[in-house]
């Protein structure tokens, strides 16, 4: 007996916010592709035809609007003929502003299915742009606006809760972050029989996230049997946020098929063959799966007069197994800051980055995620994208039919890289800098701004009467923190100037961007002067922790081939704006921030995706730290929440910054506190000191275990 074999499509798009044109653009080609492949159904992102980071462009209905005039282009043409397109688009019905997915076949809307649950919290905002269906498994009547009546002739379609029907199988939606609540719709759908489930998603890339979103999806399938579609964008749409792929497909718990979770194509098809039938075998042998869809609400069910499944004479096979490839955390660095700020720059109108390049940890990992991104953008034109060719050279301002020899050759053109050196700067520092921009292949400066330190100091003298001293030299704490942000301030002042004059002076048209280079620790520690180099354009480093990027600079060394980072990783991190003097302790950055880098991750950790104050953070660390005293633990925690709140300012002037990792305090979209605290904190510092106090008490009486620590909550 020949078995339902049906061959299906997902995709990554790389969608861009209000972009119309381009959106739809992508969506037909990768309907095209999708049938060229063979597939007789194909699912799209999440929001697809606006984007997804139109944020509260949602809430105009010009936005609407253009989302149906697109849909209508796209109906009025021949893509949807012969196959069913699950098209993610803003629906506005009975007055109400809903996330749908759009199922379209032949040039016709079949249903549009509203998202159920909303993603509310980290980076998404839905609820402030969407309303959820709240009548389960209920359809109705919805007019279509005038662009699809003028185009196709349909006036009305099904709207809400349902399933579609094809002559040979039952297919449905899940939306984003329905995959990843409590009570998923995938489960009442496979008890109502559903065998195929599409996900458009727009999931956004976070360190060591993606094993999450391939269990929750193996899962899904394992415990329920069915076929799952994912799609997801993949690309910076508009904002912090890089959409990471990975477009997949799922059978009974295992994956047949993955798209790529980074890259600089902007259109990804992944297509598998699967067995329908096996399904239902696979349903049929766990009994408890019998007997609950036996008693199950049904889904209401669409019916069309559609085949889905291949013909019996057609000679096709199911697509074999595959174990997912998840990339290490090295990876992911070296990979999605690099697509995200590909998508940045080639939309920006920009000709290129210019990074400050202090031979430290931290901008040499910006250099080299540029070069990553050189490599990516050079390797995707080499293999035949015509895209990202024809970007390659529009960024780099080539002349028709001049292209760059190598990634080295395009960073070049895409990087100006600047050591801007005072008498405070080591030769070590310089040298690395110079080897790094060399192997990047960056257009190196190498610069003294000491006469400029010395005028601004000079004025100050002029205007006050009065000479400011280094600490070394005998100044106090104030001047010898201003004679530090002096250096600072003045790098990003002529940061600037040369990203404006730089393609000037080279004899080239456009301008740089400004990268900066501050890693999520020392933000949430605040040790980093307001508008210094910190102060850019773009900081793809601003939610990458310190210890992460230790180990992608070691990481990069080997595999992008770039040695001089191993150098540079074995060197103490210093900001060197203090001089040297004999007797006098080089500047170390752990030493004036009073934290390990360790313990700011923790504190990070704790503060945000553990949600502490002060008191349950003590609590929390008494049980992690126990070789250290309760009296020393609420020190430390002390330490950190009074520098987080003197320092909290800061982050209103965060350079917009990739977002990657849960912690990060960027205060414009995902860690939403106040900036002005009462940084002594007395009532929960008081609280705090009381149980270390009792705690310490406990463990005088206990000599035979002084290493025991009783549980917080055994203290009054």
């Amino acid at each position: 007996m020949r078995h339902r074999l049906a061959t299906l499509a997902t995709c990554n798009l790389d969608q861009w916010a209000l972009d119309f044109d381009g959106n739809l653009a992508r969506i037909v080609a990768s309907i095209k592709e999708a049938k060229r492949q063979g597939a007789r159904y194909r699912v799209g992102p999440e929001l697809e035809v606006p984007g997804y980071g139109c944020e509260d462009h949602f809430q105009e209905l010009d936005t609407i609007q253009h989302s149906w005039e697109c849909l209508a282009e796209l109906l009025a043409g021949d893509a949807t003929h012969g196959i069913l397109c699950d098209v993610g688009v803003p629906v506005i019905h009975r007055g109400v502003r809903y996330n749908c997915r759009a199922y379209l076949l032949d040039g016709r809307v079949l249903l549009l299915r509203p998202k159920l649950s909303l993603a509310d919290d980290g980076n998404y905002r839905e609820t402030r742009y969407f309303a959820t269906w709240k009548r389960p498994r209920e359809v109705e009547e919805h007019g279509l606006p005038p662009a699809v009546r003028a185009a196709t002739g349909q006036a009305a379609c099904p709207i809400g809760d349902a399933a579609l029907r094809c002559e040979d199988a039952v297919l449905a939606a899940e939306t984003c972050e329905e995959l990843f609540t409590p009570a998923s719709p995938h489960i009442a759908l496979a008890l109502s029989g559903v065998e195929i489930v599409g996900n458009g998603s727009g999931s956004h890339h976070q360190l060591r996230k993606l094993h999450q979103r391939l269990d929750l999806m193996r899962s899904a399938t394992a415990k329920a049997g069915g076929v799952y579609l994912y799609a997801n964008q993949r690309g910076c749409d508009g904002g912090r946020l890089y959409y990471d792929g990975c477009a997949c497909i799922a059978v009974n718990g295992a994956f047949v098929a993955q798209g790529a979770q980074f890259g600089v194509t902007e259109v990804e098809v992944v297509t598998a063959t699967v067995d329908l039938d096996e399904v239902v075998s696979y349903r049929g042998g766990i009994a408890s799966l019998q007997q609950q869809a036996s008693a199950a609400p049904r889904v209401p069910v669409i019916s069309m007069d559609f085949r889905l499944c291949h013909d019996s004479e057609e000679p096709v096979l199911a697509t074999p197994a595959i174990e997912p490839r998840i990339h290490d955390p090295e990876e992911e660095i070296a990979l999605g800051p690099a697509c995200w700020l590909w998508d940045y720059l080639r939309r920006s109108g920009a000709s290129g980055y210019l990074l400050p390049l202090s031979g430290g940890a931290d901008s040499s990992a910006v250099a080299a995620i540029v070069a990553s991104m050189c490599r990516l953008v050079f390797d995707a034109a080499q293999a035949g994208d015509k895209r990202v060719a024809d970007d390659m050279r529009r960024v780099g301002r080539y002349a028709e039919g001049d292209a760059p020899a190598s990634a080295q050759a395009l960073a070049g053109r895409l990087l100006a890289t600047v050591y801007m050196g005072t008498a405070n700067s080591s030769g070590a520092t310089r040298a690395r800098a110079s080897m790094l921009a060399s192997q990047v292949g960056a257009d190196h400066l190498d610069v003294r701004i000491d006469s400029a330190v010395d005028a601004v100091a000079a004025l100050f003298a002029t205007i006050t009467g009065r000479t400011a001293r280094f600490r070394a030299d005998g100044g106090s704490a104030p001047e010898n923190l201003a004679l530090q942000n002096i250096q600072a301030r003045l790098r990003m002042v002529l940061a600037f100037l040369l990203a404006s004059l730089l393609p000037w002076v080279r004899g080239r048209a456009g301008f740089l961007l400004v990268l900066g280079t501050a890693n999520v620790d020392e933000c949430l520690r605040g040790y980093l002067t307001k508008y210094d180099c910190s102060s850019a354009d773009l900081n793809p480093i601003g939610a990458i922790s310190k210890l992460d990027l230790r180990r992608f600079l070691a990481w990069a060394a080997e595999h992008l081939a770039l040695p001089e980072l191993a150098a540079v990783n074995a060197a103490p991190p210093s900001a060197e704006l203090e001089p040297l003097r004999p007797g006098v302790p080089a500047q170390v950055d752990e030493v004036d921030m009073g934290f390990t880098y360790a313990e700011l991750s923790l504190f990070g950790r704790l503060r945000k995706v553990a949600r502490c104050g002060p008191v349950s953070m003590f609590q929390q660390l008494l049980a992690l730290w126990r070789d250290r005293s309760p009296a020393l633990v609420a020190e430390r925690v002390k330490a950190f929440f009074h520098f987080y709140a003197v320092n909290r300012h800061k982050a209103t002037t965060l350079t917009p910054a990739y977002h990657a990792e849960s912690y990060s305090p960027d205060d414009h979209r995902f860690d939403h506190r106040p900036f002005l605290y009462n940084a002594r904190w007395p009532w929960q510092f008081r609280h705090l000191d009381a149980m270390a106090a009792q705690l310490e008490a406990q463990r005088a009486q206990l000599p035979s275990e002084p290493g025991r620590l009783r549980d917080p909550s055994e203290v009054g």
